[in-house]
Parts: C-alpha cells; sequence; structure tokens
C-alpha cells in the first residue's frame, strides 16, 4: 500500500515529467523507463539497494547512474533518478513507480497528439475482444509463454488497427501491470487514461446499443453523481434482456430485466 512519502516521492518525478514535451520524444523516453522497470524487476538485490533508506539520497543516485548512463537516454535516467532520490516504504513501491511513471509518459504523449480519448477506448475494446475469447485470453495471459511471442500476437491482433501508444500499452498489462493479471491491468490501464483526462469511468452494459444521445444523457447524469465528468464504456449484451447495469469504481447499479427477474426467481424459491 502506498504511503504518503511514497506518493510525494512519484509526485516530484511527475513534475519532472511534465517538463518534457513532444510525442516522439515522451514516448522514447517511456520506452526506456518500462525498460528500467523491467530491470529492477528482474534484479531484486538492486531495487532493494536503490530504496535502501541506510544509504543517501546521492549514494542511490550515484548508483542509478552509474548502471544507466550510457545505456538509456538522459531524460530517463533523470527520471527515474528523482524517483531513486525520494524515500520508499517498501523496494516494490520504488519497482511500481518507476513502471508507473513510464505509462504516464505514454499516456503523456497520446495527451500530447490528442488521442487519449481514442487510446482510452482501444485498450477497453481489445479488453472486450481478450474476453469474449477465452482462448486467447489463457494466451496473452500465461506467464510461461515468452513475452515476445506474446508482443507479437498482440501485434498480430490490433497492430494495424490500433494507435502505437495503445498497443504499447496492450503490451505492458500482458506483461502483468503492478503485478496484476492481463485483465485487470487492462482495465486499469483504461482508468488511467481516463484519469489524465480527468474522468471517472463508467462500465456500462446493456442488451442492446445505445444511441448517442443516450449515452451522451446517461454520462450526464453520471456526471452530477459524481460531480465529475464520466467516460460511458459500452458492452452489449442481450443475456441482460433489457434496462442497464453500470458499474463505477466499486459502486454497482442494476437495473436489468435479468437481475430482477433473478430477484424474483430468489423470492419464489425461499
Amino acid at each position: 500500500m502506498q504511503t504518503s512519502t511514497d506518493r510525494e516521492s512519484f509526485g516530484a518525478a511527475e513534475r519532472e515529467l511534465d517538463g518534457l514535451s513532444g510525442g516522439d520524444r515522451l514516448s522514447g523516453v517511456a520506452d526506456e523507463v518500462l525498460a528500467v522497470a523491467g530491470l529492477l524487476g528482474q534484479e531484486p538485490r538492486l531495487r532493494r539497494a536503490l530504496a535502501d533508506s541506510a544509504r543517501t539520497a546521492d549514494e542511490r543516485t550515484e548508483l542509478l547512474r552509474g548502471l544507466l548512463d550510457g545505456k538509456v537516454g538522459a531524460d530517463a535516467v533523470n527520471l527515474v533518478a528523482v524517483l531513486v532520490g525520494g524515500r520508499w516504504s517498501a523496494p516494490s513501491q520504488l519497482l511500481d513507480a518507476v513502471e508507473r511513471l513510464g505509462l504516464t509518459a505514454l499516456l503523456a504523449a497520446a495527451e500530447g497528439a490528442d488521442e487519449l480519448a481514442e487510446v482510452e477506448d482501444e485498450l477497453f475494446r481489445f479488453g472486450q475482444v481478450v474476453d469474449g475469447a477465452p482462448q486467447l485470453a489463457a494466451v496473452l495471459g500465461d506467464p510461461t509463454v515468452p513475452l515476445e511471442q506474446r508482443g507479437t500476437l498482440v501485434d498480430d491482433l490490433i497492430g494495424a488497427k490500433a494507435r502505437p501508444v495503445t498497443v504499447r500499452l496492450a503490451k505492458v498489462a500482458m506483461a502483468g501491470f503492478g503485478g496484476r493479471g492481463f485483465a485487470a491491468s487492462l482495465s486499469r490501464l483504461v482508468e488511467l487514461a481516463a484519469a489524465r483526462r480527468d474522468r471517472e469511468v463508467a462500465y456500462v452494459t446493456a442488451a442492446a446499443p445505445l444511441t448517442d444521445e443516450e449515452e451522451r444523457r446517461l454520462g450526464d447524469r453520471l456526471a452530477q453523481l459524481y460531480g465529475r465528468r464520466v467516460s460511458v464504456l459500452l458492452t452489449v449484451d442481450p443475456r441482460v434482456i433489457g434496462g442497464l447495469s453500470v458499474r463505477i469504481g466499486s459502486d454497482l447499479y442494476d437495473g436489468t430485466v435479468l437481475r430482477r427477474l433473478n430477484d424474483a426467481r430468489g423470492a419464489l424459491t425461499k
């Protein structure tokens, strides 16, 4: 669990990232920061040393620079150095922060290109495709299948259809963002993309597609309830028969006909 100190350390690196500009530059920095996260994930002794509060911040950043200088660009080294120079409640929190910073850089690149809403939607739609194909989901989420092989599968599935940032984020989800499973990683990335646009995510299930006007009215109503703009992400499932199911965070509003029928069936069998 993140502490206030963890959040402060990450916030300092985010502010440093905000000083960078240019989609290509940010994408390149993101890839390098994510590569550093991969290294820390493979080297527990290294991440313990870089998060060791018994060492001074200068000692930790000097160790980092000695490892990375000449191997990744100066921007990536400087960003990770800000993280390493902070204080962390556990080495795992430092690892999570490096990975999260790389993802933030990818989202910032999409935002700079005015593609963030599209990336959010593409990630959600890809998640729907995977959810509807259990064998595909099993392969993409199988840690015994080499990452390169699974990455090639992602390229084959969406490489020609989705934006490059979407494809890169899908591969991060495939590797298990923050120790999550594939589906949970995709959902979290959708929510991070929405949060960067200052929005909540509403997962809506309906028996038939909503019109643009219906979707807009629903989004406006939810925005009034939550005091924040809402991204409506719709799944069509004829099994619900009618009505809507809406999930925002831990809140679930189930007004589907299927739920009412199940309630009635339960009452009759008591």
